[in-house]
């Protein structure tokens, strides 16, 4: 039996660069190449292949340059070959290295490049020279103070005989002359325009910093050993290291060495040249002890997907380790999805971005008319392709059974294979019809296309998510005839849900349970479920509710979720459907800004929502109105410091709102009768206009009207913002929904893999 190699590839860095190189990688990756000459200004091909006006010589050329044939290089490499155990990069080729393993987007790192290259180039003065035949300690202790250069500092250790000193041109200078007498060593000055990796660099650091602290940068996902420390890159580090890199030395032989210890049999340089290739030669040579650990990195690797608008590079093709079935059935790289929000809120934009990046978004339908709804539909299906998953909200209408049937109808007729079922207390014709539509025993198996995810809180609504469907509810369908026999006879052997999410206390509608006592509950209930049932495929139990930090997801897997849904985080987006204003707040919510107020659209029934309460009154003055509700009979009995209070909050007369409000149920005749007719609902719709004013208000970001804002959130958008407090994410500009879902579950995988 054959043992498979270790392998680690490496990047080379500035001094590598050469006219031509790239020429034949340019052609194969066409978009890539479009997106790097949008962002630098100039073609990247021209100046690599002809470089007419010799601008490679030059550090704020040759850096961008280098960078994008390495990654090229690196995209050639996965078409054919299995992804390495381990990356390293040699100065410039860091980012390379950081890149392949995830840490960033290809664009992201372009643009660090770019800068990094022009704040070295702008550090002018100084120069460089290597240093044959003498080790770093040689150098150090002797070479230089003899040469009365003991203001140089080593900027690179490529082997133990091979030294780069950097500093002041004139103890450049010095160091040559004095070397002529000495024929042990050879001291060669290089042609570079600056001190690099010197303290002349400091300042330029400094103004790097800034810009790193500005960008998302991700934990490698695929083991990185950084040429500063000579070590794999240590967790939320990173940033600090690249700063650091500037200035200090390149470890290259204590790279290589770190290499030799975690087991790597061969390294391969990427890119132009091969002297990293010949340095790994000459460290084969050398006995080192092995380590006595892994390297402390995530177990997980992320697997980029590929996308229309936008080329990134896949840092590696291993499977997800958490939520594996759910990533295979729905054909998404992480078992992470960002749920529905009312109104649009979860919106097109942001379905698409959560598609684009291979990851499943579900469209806020519920509220929308169907027209709304039909062309975001047709929005998200064109933008993403007939192949990309994504799926819309289903809302519970008992009242209104057209609405749901109107909202399926929808769905089947544009192949949205997905719908996110919520605010169900039991199993509807039209929900089940969905499910349904087009299953089949196929190979002794039942099998069916479309989707169903419900958001559950309690036992008995889940019990009903998790089993086949009754049969007088087949039945039914089967007579009106919207399912086939065959539909129906798949059916009994199904979940009427593929995915059920355990909704723990969260924003909007909540019935505030608790994860730890829910999860493991319905866990178990789905096993008995599946077990009685004999089912062909039973269904994989999510979690949602308070999932606003890496440790928050890391521990509803222990509990044995399978997926996680998030919310009230992904309001606070750019692709989000509400307003600035709204994101401003969110962006400042902490953790114990949130409280309960009744519901408007079950303000009858008391049910309550979690809302915002900082910086609004709306959580006040929702319950006085309900105070109200439940005090009077009869809008004219109110006292009339109330009426006078009850008009305040609506913004207009009582007698306007009622008006108002005959109109809006012109198009239900039944409903406007039963309203008119009792005195206790009459009072019910007018107080529920200052709900929908004040959900209307937010969405518009009407900052006249802040004190009435209704914004739906948990506790998670507290825990969030402390989580990204300090980094770029701080920013809700900076917030996309797929960089959100990365950060989030690539660090909750390392919190399990550390402390499991």
């Amino acid at each position: 039996m054959t043992t498979q190699a270790t392998v680690a590839w490496l990047f080379p860095g500035q001094g590598s660069q050469k006219k031509g190189m790239g020429e034949p990688l340019f052609a194969a990756f066409p978009e890539l190449v479009a997106r790097a000459d949008a962002i630098l200004g100039y073609s990247i091909e021209e100046l690599c292949v002809r470089d007419p006006e010799r601008k490679l010589a030059h550090t704020e050329f040759c850096q961008p340059a280098l960078y994008v044939v390495n990654a090229l290089s690196h995209l050639h490499a996965l078409a054919s070959e299995p992804p390495p155990r381990f990356y390293a990069g040699h100065s410039l080729g860091e980012y390379n290295a950081l890149l392949a393993a995830g840490c960033f987007e290809f664009e992201v790192g372009l643009r660090l490049v770019a800068r990094r290259g022009q704040l070295m180039a702008r550090a002018s003065g100084g120069g460089m020279a290597a240093v044959l035949g003498l080790s770093a300690d040689a150098v150090r202790g002797e070479l230089l103070p003899s040469a009365g250069s003991t203001d140089l500092d080593i900027a690179n250790i490529n082997s133990p005989t091979q030294v780069v000193v950097s500093g002041d041109q004139e103890a450049i200078k010095r160091l040559v002359a004095h070397a002529r007498d000495r024929k042990s060593v050879k001291v060669v000055p290089l042609m570079v325009s600056a001190a690099f990796h010197s303290r002349h660099m400091e300042q330029a650091a400094s103004v790097f910093a800034e810009e790193l602290a500005r960008v998302v940068i991700r934990d490698p996902q695929v083991p990185v050993v950084s040429n500063c420390t000579g070590a794999p890159f240590a967790p939320g580090k990173l940033r600090e290291v690249l700063a650091q890199q500037m200035r200090s030395g390149v470890r290259w032989w204590d790279s290589l060495v770190t290499l030799r210890r975690l087991g790597v049999d061969e390294a391969r340089q990427l890119g132009p040249g091969r002297i990293l290739s010949d340095l790994w030669e000459e460290a084969r040579k050398v006995q080192v002890p092995p380590a006595t650990s892994a390297p402390s990195v995530p177990a997980v690797a992320r697997e980029t997907p590929d996308r229309p608008d936008s080329a990134k590079l896949p840092a590696t093709r291993r499977p997800p380790r958490l939520g594996a079935a759910f990533c295979d059935r729905h054909g998404v790289r992480l078992p992470y999805v960002a749920g529905s929000m009312y109104r649009g809120i979860a919106s097109a934009d942001l379905v698409v971005r959560m598609g684009r990046a291979g990851l499943l978004g579900f469209f806020g339908a519920g509220g929308l008319p169907l027209t709304e709804v039909e062309q975001a539909i047709l929005r998200i299906r064109r933008d993403l392709g007939p192949d990309v998953p994504f799926g819309v909200n289903l809302l519970a209408s008992p009242d209104r059974p057209e609405l749901e049937l109107g909202c399926v109808d929808l769905c089947l007729r544009h192949g949205v294979r997905f719908v996110e079922a919520a605010a169900f207390t039991q199993l509807s014709p039209a929900l089940v019809e969905f499910r349904f539509r087009g299953a089949e025993i196929r190979g002794g198996r039942a099998h069916a296309p479309n989707q169903v995810l419900a958001k559950v809180s309690r036992r008995e609504v889940a019990s009903a998510f998790l089993s086949p469907p009754g049969e007088d509810l087949l039945l039914r369908l089967q007579t009106a005839g919207r399912l086939s026999a065959e539909e129906a006879a798949a059916a009994r052997r199904l979940p009427v849900s593929t995915d059920v999410c355990v909704e723990a206390d969260s924003g909007g509608h909540t019935d505030g349970g608790v994860a730890l006592v829910l999860l493991p509950a319905m866990v178990k209930l789905r096993d008995q479920l599946a077990s009685r049932d004999r089912l062909d495929e039973p269904a994989r139990i999510g979690a949602a509710g308070g999932l606003g930090s890496p440790q928050a997801i890391a521990a509803a897997f222990v509990l044995g979720a399978e997926f996680v849904v998030t919310g009230s985080i992904n309001q606070c987006t750019p692709e989000a459907g509400t307003s600035s204003a709204v994101k401003d707040l969110l962006a400042e919510v902490e953790l114990h800004d949130t409280t309960y107020a009744p519901a408007g659209d079950m303000f009858e029934l008391g049910a309550r929502v979690q809302v915002i309460k900082r910086a609004t009154l709306f959580p006040a003055r929702a319950n006085q109105l309900y105070q109200l509700y439940r005090t009077y009979d009869s809008l004219d009995v109110l006292p009339p410091r109330a009426t006078a209070m009850v008009e305040r909050f609506l913004g207009r007369s009582i007698d306007e709102v009622w008006t108002l409000s005959k109109q809006r149920l012109a198009d239900r005749p039944d409903e406007l009768a039963r309203v008119s007719r009792s005195e206790k609902a009459r009072m019910a719709r007018v107080f529920k206009w200052y709900f929908s004013r004040s959900i209307e208000s937010a969405l518009a970001g009407d900052l006249g009207e802040r004190i009435n804002f209704q914004i739906h959130s948990g506790p998670a958008m507290g825990a969030f913002n402390a989580f990204v407090r300090g980094s770029a994410l701080e920013r809700w500009q900076e917030r996309h929904v797929e960089v959100i879902a990365d950060e989030l579950m690539s660090r909750a995988e390392y919190s399990l893999s550390a402390n499991m």
